[in-house]
């Protein structure tokens, strides 16, 4: 008997997890402090100025209390900061410490050379095919196309 279809959002998800399975394992062999998944995710939508609380939560699809307990986590940690944000007075702007742009680079690095396996594994081809179609604007999920512009596949 044949294994039901998985959905894509299953297979993103599984794709994520592949990606930072391997960059926490790479960094933990590099000597950085253990980071959560929420905290790469957090350090990856980080702007290179800074960025506030609320457009890293809106960003990463989360809370800003999700937001702030990572960050606080990582300014323990000091790979990251607060500093006042010339734009407001009330805001502050969540940046990188010069130990977090050294962790940055590592990851950086690392990620690079997740995507180096992945080509080996999948071949070169489909990894440009893949990174085509995820870079490629989708527009929101409810704007409607032509029938005729959406190819649709028998669900087995």
């Amino acid at each position: 008997m044949s294994q039901p279809r998985r959905d894509l959002p299953q297979l993103l998800g599984d794709a994520r997890r592949w990606f930072e399975d391997g960059l926490l394992a790479a960094l933990e062999a590099q000597g950085v402090a253990p980071i959560t998944p929420t905290q790469v995710q957090l350090f990856a939508m980080l702007d290179a100025d800074g960025t506030t609380v609320s457009e890293l939560a809106r960003r990463m699809g989360v809370t800003r209390q999700t937001v702030h307990q990572a960050v606080r986590a990582l300014v323990d940690d000091r790979l990251l900061e607060q500093v006042p944000d010339p734009a407001s007075a009330r805001q502050r702007l969540v940046r990188r410490t010069a130990e977090g742009r050294r962790a940055h680079d590592r990851a950086r690095r690392a990620l690079d050379g997740l995507e180096v396996r992945l080509a080996e594994r999948i071949g070169e081809e489909a990894l440009d095919a893949l990174r085509a179609a995820l870079e490629a604007p989708w527009g929101g999920p409810s704007d409607e196309r032509p029938a005729a512009a959406v190819s649709r596949r028998p669900r087995p």
